[in-house]
Parts: structure tokens; sequence; C-alpha cells
């Protein structure tokens, strides 16, 4: 599938990938702090978010296969991937898979390992959203206030909230897939292949999608791997605290 992408600066190629229900634009304003450092970043719309297309096929595997079409298309080499949760696990599997692509690779607040479904409220707030009914952004809200009680959520919802070309409203991401398939969404990297790439695990302190016992499993698949825990941030790293973590990523840079 041919991704959708924003492109910034001229140097090493950055791809930063997104995590659930979120989309390319999220990452802007760092995404062209990395650019004024040197480096080419590409903030990449994952398939059934964004303005990438919609497909029924979406697990880690085609990801994969995603961002390795984007990499050969634009010709990249030396290409380093950060992504952050859902995209921290599309970029793990795209480094065991493909690991001699891959100069360093940065993954946010997620582990290789299985993690249990728990989007179950989220999905039943998006799904109540009845667009044969709902024709604002605001009576959407309305509705996910029902089931989502933080604003930081429900407003990072939101920004998916958009007009179709025949006036419609609608998400931009594809609930339906996402709906049916979200089991895809915890799945464990492989463990078969590995890869030495350099590595960063970037952990928030008050996130527990991280844990110290989960260390051994990182490092079995990726042995020059390292972890950093940003102080005061939660599962939304670079959201929460963007400083530091910017800091942090630049140093390993």
């Amino acid at each position: 599938m041919k991704l959708f992408y924003r492109k910034f600066g001229e140097g090493q190629p950055l791809l930063i990938l997104h995590g659930l229900f979120g989309q390319s634009d999220n990452w802007n304003t760092i995404g062209k702090q990395f650019a004024e450092q040197g480096f080419e970043v590409y903030l990449v719309d994952l398939r059934n978010h964004g303005l990438s297309p919609h497909s029924d096929a979406w697990d880690y595997r085609v990801m994969s296969d995603d961002i390795l079409k984007l990499i050969t298309d634009a010709d990249l080499q030396n290409v380093i991937l950060l992504g952050h949760s859902m995209g921290g696990k599309a970029a793990m599997q795209f480094a065991v898979e493909h690991c001699e692509l891959v100069s360093k690779l940065i993954v946010v607040d997620i582990a290789p390992k299985y993690y249990p479904q728990h989007h179950k409220t989220v999905l039943q707030a998006l799904n109540a959203v009845d667009f044969k009914v709902v024709k604002t952004r605001k009576e959407a809200e309305i509705i996910l206030t029902r089931y989502i009680s933080d604003l930081g959520t429900r407003q990072f919802l939101l920004k998916n909230f958009y007009w179709k070309e025949n006036g419609e409203p609608g998400w931009r991401f594809n609930l339906k897939t996402i709906t049916g398939q979200i089991e895809n969404v915890g799945e464990e990297t492989p463990k078969e292949a590995g890869c030495e790439a350099p590595t960063l695990f970037i952990r928030g302190e008050k996130s527990n999608y991280i844990l110290d016992e989960d260390l051994k499993l990182i490092r079995d698949i990726f042995p020059r791997s390292t972890l950093e825990t940003i102080a005061g941030a939660g599962h939304w790293v670079h959201a929460e605290k963007p400083a530091a973590f910017f800091d942090c990523v630049l140093k390993f840079l």
C-alpha cells in the first residue's frame, strides 16, 4: 500500500510512526524540530489512519510491508525508525524483518510483548457516534463524553473528525476494520530473527506499558538496546514532556 506522509528537511531519513487512532500531523511540531537538526523527516500515516488508504488487511506484517514500499519507492538509505505505541510495534516488526535497512530504531512506550485488548471503552464510544444523525464535531464530542471522561483523550480522537467530499462527517481512521481486528494491535513482535541495530526504548515514568521485567525480552530481540525513562510522563511521552523527549531522542541519534 502507498502510504501518505508529510516530509520536512534534508539529511538522513527519519520515519516517524504514530499510534492507534493517531495520524501524521500529531507529530508536526517535533518532526519539524528534527528537520532543523539535519534530518529528512517523514511523518507517516499508517494504513487505516489519517490520509492513507483503508483496507480490510490490518496487522503488523502488512504495516511492515507498507513501510518497505515507502522506503523502496523513495530510495531511502540508512533509515532511522521512530514509532510510538502501535507505531512502535510496526517499527519493531519492520526492524526484525528488514534489519539491514535500519540504521537506528527508537521505540516509544511499547514493548515487543503481547498486550491484551484494552480499547473496549474507546471503541464503544466511537461506534456510538452515528453519522446518520450526528452532523457536527460538537455533537460527536457530546456522545464521546458519555463514555470517555478524559478531555485529552476526547480531543485526540476528535482530531480525526472531518467532512467527506459529499459533505457528510466521518472518522479519518477505518473504524470498522479497527473494531473487528483490534486484537491485532496487541500482537507480540516475532522473536526468531531479532535486530542488531542500535535501539532506544523510551518509557513514561507514569506509564505501565514497559515494565522492568520486559527488559529481558527486549534485549533478546534487540541486543543493542537501551531504555530511558522520561520523568513525569505517561504513555503519551512526546506530548506530555516534548522537550525531554526531544532531547532524549536527539542525544541517541
